[in-house]
């Protein structure tokens, strides 16, 4: 059994679909004051992002980090992402019509750069050891 929870851990489609569920239902609640369909069409949209987001924000990650060398390659690419992300982020939900924008990115924009900047920096650890 062990064997069958690490493959499940570590699918991507599993981590996509745990970011789907975890921050779309998050845009759901951050919007519930709203009208129906309005949070509804706040989490499907938040899932959806949520889920592509996770899909690439680790490639994204690595290939801003081998870019940078010194100190910048600590702060640069967790950044870029961060920054990335909340462009995609408020523009899609401006475009959908969300009501609550700032609410409804704020976990899953603090979510995705803690990520990256703790991904980030295991990669630069593991290269200034090499």
């Amino acid at each position: 059994m062990t064997g069958k929870l690490k493959a499940l851990a570590g699918s991507s489609i599993v981590h996509v679909l745990f970011a789907f569920l975890a921050m779309g239902g998050w845009a759901f609640f951050a919007n519930r004051v709203h009208p129906m369909p309005r949070p509804l069409i706040a989490g499907c949209v938040q899932g959806v992002l949520s889920g592509c987001l996770t899909l690439f924000l680790k490639s994204v990650v690595e290939a801003l980090s081998r870019r940078f060398a010194g100190s910048t390659r600590l702060w640069a690419p967790p950044l870029i992402a961060c920054l990335g992300s909340a462009t995609i982020l408020v523009a899609i939900h401006a475009l959908s019509g969300t009501p609550e924008i700032l609410k409804t990115i704020a976990v899953p924009l603090l979510v995705s750069s803690s990520y990256a900047a703790i991904y980030n920096y295991s990669i630069s650890a593991k290269a200034a050891k090499s």
